[in-house]
């Protein structure tokens, strides 16, 4: 061992444990920090399918190959990262012998093939990924903004240095003659070689170099646990297998809501207390564990924001800036809560004085900053932004590693909605007339069967018959809403065309309360949605078909939180069924192009994407608007944004009415009473009502078997 070898070795020793010191200390903060959540004891259940969808989207890289060349970008450098930390270990031996390698494995020629061509790709697939960000970041609402940009160029930067000087080394043992690997196995690296001169001493001062770079890196994210850029790649592991339902491959926090909870057990509205019962969520630490790891785990990519409609119409909410406001304000926080801090159900401050007395005073302020409320009540979440989301689950859709953005906004409402009373004005309206009416239109109950008027036939209702395969759930929209109810005749002619055997509640029917439970109001929630089940367990119902995709994942989804288990079809499902079977024949196609528009609830949510495109595309000729399927754009009203002004930015009803109108379609196809309505208005307000109709995709096929609605 040469000089150069002993002070390279030394040097790389110090920085090693630097580096390994720092990182964990770093790691335990992270935890400490995770830990100060809430209990959520399902999320340990069912391990091997946890497992397996975990190893599934990791090194499937699933989610990410959504967005083909980019994850195909991002799956080489994540394989480069894991492979080529061996590369980094081989450093240590480098440093010690120019000659030395990796033992065991080191000389062997297939090792050196497939770190030399993962290494190749690994820089290909960085270099893309820096042009896509430099790209992206001079768009005008790029998906990159608020992102904490250094970061993002500091790991990089590191990357690229890492790979560098990978073939450096390789390229000086070849200009040394000591390289163990054939030209054919390694062609860069003897490419790199011919242009190095001879150096004994190269390959130690490269290999330091590639070690400081390394240390360098995990000093750097050890001194910033808030990183995620770079932490997300320990803990997205975590974060996927602990993910709300391991079974779905779109996205745990889609379909149905999680339950409110306290201290890890759904909340009995019958005996809770406000006092010892946790009502939503006032403080960060009122989110579970595994809210505090999603925020943890948020690699800032954008890829949220990019889809969000509401950060698409100028609104103040971007899923992404909104977990990384409770993130830093977690970790801002942790000292103030580790130190004994913290208010309790009452608001009661936990500390004793002296306790506060020893606090960091920063911690503290943090400590008392309200979790929402304006800037100058420094909130965490500033109102507006609570309230613009749709919960449309694009979000979570997109997310790559599983946060669940949609559970942790409606948790933030419920405490909004449940204890502080302070929500939108223009909603306390609705949950008024779902409280007194059962609807959230006000309209009387004995007029919910009114839409059967001037039918040809009659329209069999439960008690009056027992035989039946299908309840025909209407819905609030369905019976009350001008436009909905033609959906909800077309249907009603459609299956008694088709011989189906049906029937309906009528007055017996109430709200599913879909609306009440998306702006945080629980209560009403479980008032209507327990009646409801009581209503249809006494009707013995197995089957249900509804018009309305919020009242479908509503009844199909989380009605079994409250013990009712019944199949639940939407009607273009059971359409599509009927088609396909010969019941109903569609022979008059419908003039001009058609264009559908994804419900929300429907698509994303419950991934019925290929039902009502099968019925429309026996009735007519379909056209694609660019956002469709899973990447659909919402049409504004879910979240009981149906209830809410829209008073910011650009109203999205007509973002999305534009995208239809630009397809050239004379009709535009929905299958949801909300985007009926939004997307009507937004036809009326682009004055294009006469050359452009919206109807349901049950109006199409009624239609197409030359029948009048």
């Amino acid at each position: 061992m040469g000089i150069a070898q002993i002070i390279a070795t030394v040097l790389a020793g110090a920085v090693t444990v630097v580096a390994v010191v720092l990182a964990v200390r770093a790691v335990l903060t992270i935890t400490a920090v995770i830990r100060q959540g809430k209990p959520d004891p399902a999320r340990f259940a069912d391990k091997p399918t946890r497992t397996k969808t975990m190893l599934v989207e990791t090194l499937g890289h699933t989610r990410m190959l959504k967005w083909s060349a980019i994850g195909a970008a991002h799956w080489l450098v994540m394989v480069s990262f894991m492979i080529l930390f061996l590369l980094v270990v081989e450093a240590y031996f480098e440093v010690v012998d120019p000659e030395g390698g990796l033992p065991i494995v080191g000389h062997w020629v297939v090792y050196g093939f497939v770190t030399e061509w993962i290494g190749i790709l690994g820089l290909a697939g960085i270099l893309y990924l820096i042009f896509v960000r430099q790209r992206s970041i001079r768009q005008k609402r790029s998906r990159f903004t608020g992102s904490t940009m250094w970061q993002a160029y500091f790991v990089e930067a590191v990357i690229l240095g890492v790979l560098a000087c990978g073939f450096l080394i390789r390229g000086f043992k070849v200009a040394n003659d000591t390289f163990e690997y054939p030209a054919w196995a390694t062609p860069l690296s003897h490419g790199v070689g011919n242009l190095l001169p001879a150096a004994e001493d190269g390959p130690t001062w490269v290999a330091l170099v590639k070690l400081f770079i390394s240390m360098g890196w995990l000093i750097t994210i050890a001194l910033n646990p808030t990183m995620g850029v770079a932490w997300h790649r320990f803990l997205a592991f975590f974060n996927i297998f602990f993910k709300r339902a391991p079974e779905k491959p779109a996205g745990s926090g889609l379909g149905a809501l999680r339950p409110m909870m306290s201290e890890g057990k759904p909340l009995d509205f019958e005996e809770a207390d406000p006092e010892k019962d946790q009502f939503g969520v006032a403080q960060v630490e009122q989110f579970t564990w595994k809210g505090l790891l999603d925020f943890s785990t948020c690699t800032e990519c954008g890829r949220c924001q990019s889809q969000c409609p509401a950060w698409n119409t100028a609104k103040p909410l971007s899923p992404k800036l909104l977990v990384l406001s409770l993130r830093d304000h977690a970790y801002a926080k942790a000292p103030y809560l580790l130190g004994g801090g913290g208010k309790d159900l009452t608001g009661e401050e936990k500390a004793t004085e002296a306790q506060l007395a020893h606090m960091d005073v920063l911690a503290l302020a943090e400590g008392n900053r309200p979790l929402i409320g304006t800037e100058d009540e420094q909130g965490v979440i500033d109102p507006d932004v609570l309230w613009s989301c749709t919960t449309c689950g694009a979000c979570v859709e997109q997310c790559p590693v599983d946060i669940e953005h949609v559970d942790h906004i409606v948790d933030m409402r419920r405490y909004q909605v449940l204890i502080e009373s302070s929500f939108p004005s223009e909603a306390g309206v609705m949950l008024r007339n779902l409280e007194n009416k059962g609807n959230p239109w006000g309209a009387p109950q004995n007029t919910r069967e009114d839409w059967t008027k001037g039918l040809d036939f009659e329209v069999p209702r439960v008690g009056e018959t027992d035989d039946f395969e299908y309840l025909f759930w209407v819905g609030c929209a369905g019976a009350f809403e001008d436009r909905a109810k033609k959906t909800t005749r077309a249907v009603a002619k459609l299956l008694h065309e088709a011989g189906v055997n049906y029937a309906i509640l009528g007055e017996g029917e109430t709200c599913t309360g879909d609306p009440a439970r998306r702006i945080g109001n629980e209560f009403v929630f479980q008032m209507l949605a327990q009646q409801n089940v009581e209503t249809l367990q006494e009707a013995n119902v197995k089957k249900i078909v509804a018009t309305c995709p919020h009242c479908f994942n509503t009844l199909g989804n989380e009605y079994e939180q409250l013990g009712l288990k019944v199949e639940v079809v939407h009607h273009t499902q059971l359409l599509q069924h009927l088609v396909a079977t010969g019941k109903l024949t569609p022979v008059q196609p419908i003039e001009g192009d058609v264009t559908y528009h994804d419900p929300c609830y429907l698509g994303r949510h419950n991934r019925v994407f290929d039902a009502p495109r099968e019925v429309l595309g026996s009735a007519a000729n379909l056209v694609e608007m660019p956002r469709n399927s899973e990447r659909s754009f919402c049409c504004g009203a879910g979240g009981a944004r149906m209830w809410m002004e829209e008073k910011i930015g650009k109203r999205i009803n007509v973002e999305r009415t534009e995208e239809a109108l630009a397809t050239g379609a004379k009709t535009i196809a929905v299958g949801c009473p909300f985007c009926y309505t939004m997307i009507g208005d937004g036809v009326t307000g682009k004055g294009e009502q006469e050359n452009v109709e919206v109807v349901d995709v049950a109006t199409v096929l009624l239609r197409s078997l030359k029948q009048e609605v």
